[in-house]
């Protein structure tokens, strides 16, 4: 019987099941696909390769809690440092988030001009400094007494930025300038969408805040794909089995019982790397399954449409872009289109002169999963052309520099990694702390990663939650 089983190789469960082994625990790592990383994969499809969907590694600068990880599992990665982090273009404006504060502030004053600007992102820059030194804050949802225990903890957390907990942020944040441009709230929203999976009318200015001031630490960029970064995480693990698809769980008082497409294994101690909306379909135990009933109140449905192109061009290009339009584009969720590139030296993901894009936008499950088949098809092909267009209008491409070109809708990626619901729990104005799941559950024995436990998103919110969960384990 193993002591830890792990379901699922996406970011928190590659971090998850190097961290025990790195402590000496006995686990297996379970992954349904052929390769490692989740949301954030590397696959190959024809003669190309291509990043799933995140393609971003923020949280690696000294200090960091990425960083942390990695160097505690003794695993150094290749990553190229990207600054500015991400080039947003909206109408004829074009704003490079550099990570010096002073030129970030240079480039938004110039496209949207304003006396307030300095106090305001001196104001973020300032919360994400203080916020992110913080140690010893926990969550723990397994009972009452651990739940008011975790409240206790973060008590230095409320104390230095409770002025900043309570109101929402597009009220705190018109409040402080005294009104803004449309355009300029725009930029904000699709700022913070990318870290917080929320816009500013929804979260409270400290989310917004921290959101808005993940540029002013280093980004880095992945050479040979996101993919690589998980495969070299797991790299010591003596038991990582992909191509293993787990079908079924049964639980008994000391022990699960895990029944895969190729073989039973037993676990003292069980770890779901998948989202809470989809995890009670595994077991067969009522308990269990009310605790994940208990949840189905959060999802937002929220998830992405991707589009993948291979381009040939000798031109350079940024690692990062995003597109902001005027209205909301046709079967999404946004008006901002973000645009990740490959570096133009990293010949792993593509040949020499060839760059691999992909090009994220949120959208809406329930507006892909229940489609007529005809209408599916028809639907992924309008957004497709349109996401295309306008990637080549904006970047002044010619179609003929893309040699490859196709899409994955929340069925694709359900077909694929078996989720639908992309970006995990956003911490709103309605999903305050205590009502969010944690790490663990109230189950003896069952614990949480990814971004649907501890209201986190991306590579620094999971590797929060990781580090949540390995104190969790150890107390």
């Amino acid at each position: 019987m193993k002591e830890y089983a792990v379901i699922g190789g996406g970011i928190g469960g590659c971090l998850t099941a190097s961290l025990l082994d790195v402590h000496g625990h006995d686990v297996v790592l379970l992954e349904k696909e052929p390769t490692l990383g989740g949301c954030a994969s590397t696959f190959k499809h024809g003669h190309y390769h291509y990043n799933a969907g995140a393609t971003t590694l923020a949280g690696y600068h000294e200090g960091g809690v990425v960083r942390t990880l990695f160097d505690t599992i003794n695993v150094q990665p290749k990553l190229i440092a990207t600054d500015p982090a991400i080039v947003v273009l909206q109408g004829h404006n074009e704003i490079k988030r550099f990570s010096n504060l002073d030129q970030c502030i240079h480039e938004i004053q110039r496209s949207y001009p304003h006396p307030k600007h300095t106090e305001f992102w001196n104001l973020v820059y300032t919360i994400g400094q203080n916020f992110y030194p913080l140690k010893g804050h926990y969550y723990s949802n397994a009972s009452l007494s651990k739940k008011l225990r975790s409240l206790l903890s973060m008590t230095p957390i409320l104390k230095k930025f409770w002025p900043y907990l309570w109101k929402d942020a597009r009220r705190f944040i018109h409040d402080f300038y005294g009104g803004i441009s449309q355009d300029y709230c725009d930029f904000l929203d699709a700022q913070i969408l990318i870290v917080a999976q929320s816009t500013s009318e929804h979260i409270n200015f400290f989310t917004a805040a921290v959101a808005l001031g993940y540029t002013f630490h280093e980004t880095h960029y992945a050479v040979g794909g996101m993919g690589k970064l998980c495969e070299s995480l797991t790299s010591r693990i003596h038991d990582v089995r992909t191509h293993t698809e787990v079908t079924s769980i049964h639980h008994e008082k000391d022990r699960f019982i895990l029944k895969t497409n190729t073989d039973c294994l037993e676990t003292k101690n069980l770890i779901m790397g998948t989202t809470h909306y989809e995890s009670g379909k595994y077991f067969d135990t009522k308990k269990i399954q009310n605790y994940y009933h208990r949840y189905e109140k959060l999802n937002n449905h929220q998830s992405a449409f991707v589009l993948y192109l291979t381009l040939h061009s000798n031109r350079p290009f940024h690692h990062h872009y995003q597109i902001i339009t005027q209205e909301i584009i046709p079967h999404t969720l946004s008006k901002a289109l973000f645009i990740s590139f490959s570096d133009k030296s990293d010949t792993d993901i593509a040949p020499q002169g060839f760059f691999s894009v992909t090009a994220s936008i949120h959208t809406d499950v329930r507006w892909w999963v229940n489609l007529e088949p005809s209408r599916y098809r028809q639907q992924k092909k309008e957004l497709t052309q349109l996401l295309r267009t306008l990637i080549c209008d904006t970047l002044h491409l010619d179609v003929s520099e893309i040699v490859e070109s196709f899409a994955a809708t929340p069925k694709t990626f359900g077909r694929y990694i078996n989720r639908t619901q992309l970006g995990g729990n956003a911490l709103t104005m309605k999903n305050i702390l205590p009502s969010l799941p944690s790490n663990d559950t109230s189950i003896q024995g069952l614990y949480h990663v990814g971004d649907t436990a501890y209201a986190a998103q991306g590579w620094p919110g999971v590797a929060m939650g990781v580090m949540n969960l390995m104190r969790l384990i150890h107390e």
